[in-house]
Order: C-alpha cells, then sequence, then structure tokens
C-alpha cells in the first residue's frame, strides 16, 4: 500500500503572476498541495482560479516566481534546460485542453511522438502507439489525420499520447469535456487503472462532475488558492 510519505508532488507557497505593473494578474496566490504516489486527485474550482496555471507549474510547463515545487524530489525550476525537457520527457504525461494533435500526423504517429523522443524505434513507437489507441477504443482510427476524428476521439488521441510512454506522473487539463458519459466513465477507469496499477500519480483538472467519483481526493480551488483537499465530492 502506499504511503502518505511517498509523494510524487510536493508545492509549497507556490506563487505565479502574470504580466507586470498595473497590468499584473495574480493567478497564485501561495499554493500549498501535495499529490501521494498511486493517487488519482483532482483540481476543481471556477474558471479562472489557476488550476490550468497550477498544473503547467507542476509539469515543468511555466516556471512559479516564488515558492517551492517538487515532483519525484526534483525541483523542475532548478534543472538546466535539456535535463527539465528530459525529466518531463520521461516522467511526465500531459493532456492539454487545446489537445496540441499535430494535423499532418495521423493518430498513431500523434501518439507516437513521446516514445520517439525517448529514443524508442520509430515501429516499435508505432506498434505502441497503435495498442495505446485500441485502448482508448480508436483501434480502427490509427491512420486517420486529426481533422478526420470527432472532437471526443481527438479527446481520446491526446490521453493516449500522455500514456503511451508510461510516465509516473499523467497531468490532464479536461480530459473529459468532449466525451460522452460512457465514454468518459471508459476513459476515467483505464486512467484510474494505470495509475493504481503501476504506483503513478495523475492530476486532472476538470469541471465534469460526472468524474468526481473516482478521484482519490479532490482540491478545491478559488482565487489562486487550495481552499480545502477533501476525500469526497460530498464534502465540498
Amino acid at each position: 500500500m502506499v504511503t502518505a510519505t511517498e509523494i510524487a508532488v510536493h508545492a509549497r507557497n507556490v506563487v505565479k503572476t502574470y504580466g507586470s505593473g498595473t497590468s499584473a494578474v495574480t493567478a497564485l496566490r501561495g499554493i500549498d498541495l501535495d499529490v501521494n504516489v498511486g493517487e488519482l486527485l483532482m483540481l476543481v474550482g471556477p474558471s479562472g482560479c489557476g488550476k490550468t496555471t497550477l498544473i503547467s507549474v507542476i509539469a515543468g510547463i511555466l516556471d512559479q516566481d516564488s515558492g517551492e515545487c517538487r515532483v519525484f524530489d526534483h525541483d523542475l525550476k532548478a534543472m538546466p534546460q535539456n535535463d527539465r525537457t528530459r525529466f518531463r520527457g520521461k516522467t511526465i504525461g500531459f493532456v492539454f485542453q487545446a489537445l496540441n494533435l499535430l494535423p499532418t500526423l495521423s493518430a498513431a504517429e500523434n501518439v507516437s511522438i513521446p516514445l520517439l523522443l525517448n529514443g524508442v524505434p520509430r515501429r516499435e513507437a508505432l506498434d505502441r502507439a497503435r495498442d495505446g489507441l485500441a485502448r482508448v477504443g480508436l483501434g480502427d482510427r490509427t491512420k486517420d489525420l486529426p481533422a478526420q476524428l470527432s472532437g471526443g476521439q481527438q479527446q481520446r488521441g491526446a490521453i493516449a499520447r500522455a500514456l503511451v510512454h508510461a510516465p509516473k506522473l499523467i497531468v490532464c487539463d479536461e480530459p473529459t469535456s468532449a466525451l460522452d458519459h460512457e465514454t468518459g466513465q471508459h476513459v476515467m477507469e483505464l486512467m484510474r487503472d494505470v495509475a493504481v496499477a503501476a504506483d503513478r500519480s495523475l492530476v486532472i483538472v476538470t469541471h465534469d462532475a460526472r468524474i468526481f467519483d473516482f478521484a482519490d481526493r479532490i482540491a478545491k480551488m478559488d482565487d489562486g488558492r487550495v481552499q480545502r483537499v477533501v476525500e469526497s465530492s460530498k464534502d465540498l
């Protein structure tokens, strides 16, 4: 059993501001949050409260202005850029809200990108990508370009890409927002199984109350702060 001392993400007094002077907007106002190894933690709260900024800091896409954020005891902000890129490529999978699928690549080619960046031979990477697409119900669409897929299918492709290289931390921004209820439940079951079975961790930003029950814990955010962390949506 995973213990509370096994920490995937450790954030303390994290502050992030966009802009400067009179136009400055403070998105994170002293975030304190731990994510345990092997858990699925959801971030919920109103639009603009800092959820996406927080997961971008956790994933090393943005640097915080002050405070500490460590991922598996690594301070990404302090890493040289090349080391940070390598660490993120092996350790973190990210599902962007905008999906960021490359329009000229097939679904399988898009999903294979994290493997190729980690030095996996192309044929093996494509085989693993096709397996990943099959796991999210897209086994018959591996050759299609993103424009040939529906919005929900593109979202499942982005999820397959985030999972394909077996990262220790998976960070998702609204992964079920474009999915119907049945598909959303299937995707969440898959993501939860991947995390728990392999002692990985998931951090999911969501407004989708239909998936709250998949969370081990839910962190409620507002105005750039974590207000409370609960174990059930009933306590929100």
